[in-house]
């Protein structure tokens, strides 16, 4: 089987990783959403300046794709003030049911809605895009096909067509040892996502690499219960790689902002700077509470982890907020 057909099986099938009824990937992965309030502080802040720039429109649409158990949606609607939170019109775009304690105010999807006037939202969506894999073999790039049930790889027909295409320009095979991962689906996946904003913003959050970073044997790899597990794509556990980040802000349309997620939250307040140690002594429980801000904030900055995330950012019909130059206010 073509891993880009056992991938979506696996994750997406009857019965599949991401749409069983249990934890979710939370039970499994820890991802920016999921490190507590100073991510979501900061996207909250990023909303805000889309906001502004919409002219508070009534309501504002808030599309989070891949939205796991509605998380980061669950967390926005709790930081927003008021006035905000009563124009907000939530959506969590997943295959998997919704949860039994979903708020009642946000919307559960299994596609992206039409028309977009707000901020769509898609953090860590689009690694788990199911895609092929193509290695050298027989003087041609070949897909590579795997056994569902073990993992277990063979060599199948040569690469051609539009993902022949994709591999000439974004991740060229050549002969001798090493795997590409082809990103054509996540592309399209992206492409349609941003089509979907009619004003407004798309942001994609990911892990990723670009031409001149690509992995020499690829980046396909599993998780369950927290820990690296090797890609199986028999249901039990999840299957991502890294996106071809690149490729995939290409299509998305110009003009697009790309840059590391260190850089964009250090410019919507969040920096990791420890509490002054005089607050111990003034204010013990606020030194306690503002040193546990400050870990999570440092992981979410972390340029070893997820702070080497990558920030896509499609502006439909407004300006690019100034992630870039540290403007946005705190």
């Amino acid at each position: 089987m073509h891993w880009r057909a056992a991938m979506s099986a696996a994750l997406y099938g009857p019965g599949g990783f991401f749409v069983r009824p249990d934890a979710g990937p939370a039970g499994h992965f820890r991802t920016s959403a999921h490190a507590g309030p100073a991510f979501a502080g900061a996207v909250l802040r990023l909303v805000d300046a889309v906001d502004e720039a919409l002219g508070r429109p009534d309501p504002l649409d808030l599309v989070d794709v891949g939205a796991g158990r509605g998380e980061l949606l669950r967390a926005l609607l709790a930081l927003a003030p008021p006035a905000l939170a009563a124009r907000l019109r939530p959506v969590a775009v997943e295959l998997a049911p919704p949860p039994t304690d979903l708020p009642a105010g946000i919307g559960w999807a299994a596609t992206v809605p039409d028309a977009v006037t707000g901020v769509l939202l898609a953090t860590e969506w689009l690694d788990n895009v199911p895609l092929d894999v193509a290695r050298w073999a027989g003087g041609a790039a070949r897909y590579v096909l795997v056994d569902p049930r073990t993992g277990a790889e063979s060599t199948g027909p040569p690469v051609t067509g539009a993902d022949a295409a994709w591999l000439d320009r974004w991740w060229p095979v050549r002969p001798g040892p090493g795997t590409a991962e082809i990103g054509r689906p996540r592309d399209e996946a992206w492409a349609a996502a941003v089509s979907a904003v009619r004003r407004g913003l798309a942001l994609a959050v990911d892990y990723g690499h670009r031409r001149e970073t690509r992995p020499a044997d690829g980046s396909l790899t599993g998780f369950r219960g927290g820990r690296q597990v090797p890609p199986v794509p028999d249901g039990s556990c999840d299957l991502t790689a890294h996106v071809a980040i690149d490729a995939v802000a290409e299509a998305g349309g110009r003009p697009y902002t790309l840059i590391d997620q260190r850089t964009a939250l250090r410019a919507l307040g969040v920096d990791g700077a420890r509490p002054p140690l005089a607050l111990a002594t003034t204010d013990p429980a606020g030194y306690v509470r503002a040193l546990g801000a400050a870990a999570a904030a440092a992981e979410l900055t972390d340029p070893g982890g997820l702070g080497s995330h990558w920030w896509l950012l499609h502006p439909v019909g407004i300006d690019a907020p100034p992630l870039t130059r540290g403007t946005m206010p705190a």
